[in-house]
């Protein structure tokens, strides 16, 4: 879907997913890198547009509901010197794709997350998704809902993220701002925007958010970045706790940030030294139409066959 151009979107007018696909256009464009080494995959729901919205001559992968972590990680283990970035929403992620969100932080591969997080799944008409919180009623719920909601930021730190930050859709400059930050990280980055739904969230609203918000940096004693190992358990604890403010005052901004931790690509080299010379992407496999490999023999090598 590479250089795909489209004259049209069906998203609803006012819908963050605008805000988003501004701030992710702009990150990569200032930061300078080649759209041809930039893959956007996305999953299933309106998040899933992304990368046919995408006005930038970049690859794009629109895969299956909750999987797109899985094809993502695929993409850049095979190909390391790619610039891998996921869109997907709250319900994509967090909930049937909560099994690969959490093992994800295992393994800290030099991937970007981006979570549209609205409350609702609003592709299939407004149903609670996981990070609506527990008795409030939205337009489509015929009752107030009745499950607990899922911390993002808490659980992509307690997973093992190392970037963890919060972002608004309807602050476009400042959420550019948070992506180019995770795209530079060195490792696993999840960003956790609120992304208002104008059809079927009708709580979690523009005019909610914009009284609500407010940003860590202009804290200037807030640092959410480890410098030492010592400093891991109190960040993350300071993060976590920072991450359940949420009332009368929202705060967005980097909640976590740790460069330590080896990405999943450095511990591949370790035991594959020529990995980010000859990686698998650009290993030949066939030649002249033939494979070069007899699955025979591997087979046989390995007492399987």
């Amino acid at each position: 879907m590479a250089g795909l151009k489209v004259e049209w979107n069906d998203w609803c007018p006012g819908c963050g997913n605008f805000g988003i696909l501004s701030a992710e256009q702009q990150a990569i464009q200032e930061l300078g890198l080649d759209p041809k080494k930039v893959v956007i995959v996305s999953g299933i729901g309106c998040s899933g547009k992304i990368p046919h919205f995408m006005r930038l001559p970049v690859s794009g992968v629109h895969t299956l509901h909750g999987r797109a972590l899985t094809f993502a990680i695929g993409i850049k283990l095979a190909n390391p010197s790619l610039e891998v970035i996921v869109n997907g929403g709250d319900g994509d992620q967090l909930g049937i794709g909560i099994g690969h969100f959490v093992s994800a932080g295992r393994r800290n591969v030099d991937i970007t997350v981006i979570i549209h997080n609205n409350g609702v799944y609003g592709l299939t008409k407004g149903q609670a998704s996981p990070t609506l919180k527990l008795g409030v009623k939205t337009k489509s719920l015929p009752q107030p809902n009745i499950n607990s909601d899922i911390n993002p930021i808490a659980v992509a730190i307690a997973a093992g993220y190392t970037f963890a930050a919060r972002g608004y859709a309807y602050d476009v400059k400042h959420l550019k701002e948070l992506i180019k930050k995770a795209i530079k990280h060195k490792g696993l980055a999840m960003i956790d925007v609120l992304q208002p739904c104008p059809t079927y969230n009708d709580i979690q609203t523009k005019e909610y958010y914009d009284k609500r918000v407010y940003k860590l940096d202009d804290d200037p004693t807030w640092d959410p970045v480890v410098k030492k190992p010592e400093e891991v358990e109190e960040k993350m604890n300071k993060a976590i706790d920072k991450s359940m403010e949420w009332g009368d005052r929202i705060p967005i901004g980097v909640f976590y940030q740790n460069e330590l931790v080896p990405t999943y690509e450095q511990r591949i080299l370790q035991r594959s030294p020529s990995y980010l010379d000859n990686p698998p992407a650009s290993q030949t496999v066939e030649f002249e139409g033939k494979p070069i490999t007899d699955i025979d023999d591997i087979l046989k090598e390995r007492s399987i066959g």
